[in-house]
């Protein structure tokens, strides 16, 4: 049954609200327009896709890349907002007989995801119709849901709040101010932003409300336990993307008999995804303070026990690793 028994910080639900409805957009009036996508463009910038560490890469065989790896990033949004619309719907049951405000922000927060879902549906389309077949994304929206809705509510709030906080560091830190981004692209994440910026506020208040729940110790490490299973669940992902993807992109530049090549190719393309969907959002400052305000100093050391296998997937230049950890403020 519905409980009350947890206090709502009702003032932050209503202004997620406000906002909601002031920055409403529509998918065909406001985002795609009848455009479609121009393959003279770069999609993802170096800050993200770390093309421009491949220093052995033409101009036309640079854009390719950001290309191959834009069309994985909108593909990865589309498959995580799978669960995070499912696992908010779950989490909107404690509101149902308690603060409306809350379940109205609620309410909104997963409508907008599922309009997201079917915006980046919508994106794979477009860029599938210019760029050279061979181009695989087999990773099951269904089967992420079902492993991570299968951990416990802390720890899928906790991924939940990382990825709406790192995808809004990219697109201030990298994606806004990018010169010689396709207008297309650049406008789908516009867009996603401005909706994902008050979804994270939802995520913090819900996580938060979700940790006053935890009576003990050991619940909290159950959690830890369960948010270092989700991180290494996302990392299984990434290696076998970054793995198909190296190959398409490998065998559409006829570098595939090229043993450096190869090499340098699938080590960056990992190191990009690792950078993409798990360094980046750990070393965000908001991301860093709800943490560690929720767990022990002994549970976080875990925590960083488990990332630091992964601690080298930042870009070289040191500039793009300062403006992404600053970009949410």
């Amino acid at each position: 049954m519905p409980t009350t028994a947890i206090s709502t910080d009702t003032p932050r639900y209503a202004k997620t609200i406000e906002v909601s409805k002031r920055i409403r957009w529509d998918i065909d009036r406001d985002v795609i327009r009848e455009r479609t996508f121009d393959l003279a463009h770069t999609f993802l910038p170096d800050g993200l896709s770390l093309a421009d560490e491949l220093g052995f890469l033409s101009p036309a065989e640079h854009r390719f890349l950001s290309q191959v790896q834009g069309r994985t990033y909108a593909n990865m949004f589309g498959l995580v907002e799978r669960f995070i619309g499912a696992k908010m719907l779950e989490v909107s049951r404690d509101h149902w007989l308690g603060d409306q405000t809350a379940l109205e922000a609620i309410v909104r927060f997963t409508d907008e995801e599922l309009k997201h879902q079917e915006l980046f549906r919508r994106i794979e389309r477009l860029v599938a119709a210019g760029m050279p077949t061979g181009y695989r994304f087999d990773v099951s929206p269904n089967d992420v849901a079902a492993f991570v809705l299968g951990k416990s509510t802390w720890a899928v709030l906790a991924l939940t709040c990382h990825i709406e906080l790192f995808s809004q560091a990219h697109y201030r830190a990298s994606i806004a101010g990018a010169e010689g981004l396709s207008p297309l692209f650049k406008d789908v994440f516009l867009f996603h932003w401005r909706e994902e910026s008050q979804h994270a506020i939802i995520d913090e208040l819900e996580w938060e409300r979700e940790d006053a729940r935890l009576v003990c110790d050991a619940e909290r490490d159950a959690a830890v336990d369960d948010l270092i299973a989700l991180v290494g669940g996302v990392d299984g992902i990434l290696q076998t993307q970054a793995a198909a993807d190296a190959a398409y992109f490998l065998d559409i530049t006829g570098a595939t008999r090229d043993d450096e090549r190869v090499e340098a190719v699938h080590a960056t393309l990992l190191k990009a995804y690792r950078w993409q969907y798990i360094v980046s959002g750990t070393l965000e400052p908001r991301f860093q303070a709800l943490l560690g305000g929720l767990v022990s100093a002994a549970q976080m050391a875990r925590i960083q026990a488990a990332l630091a296998p992964l601690a080298y997937a930042v870009p070289a230049r040191a500039e793009a690793v300062r403006a992404m950890s600053a970009a949410v403020h």
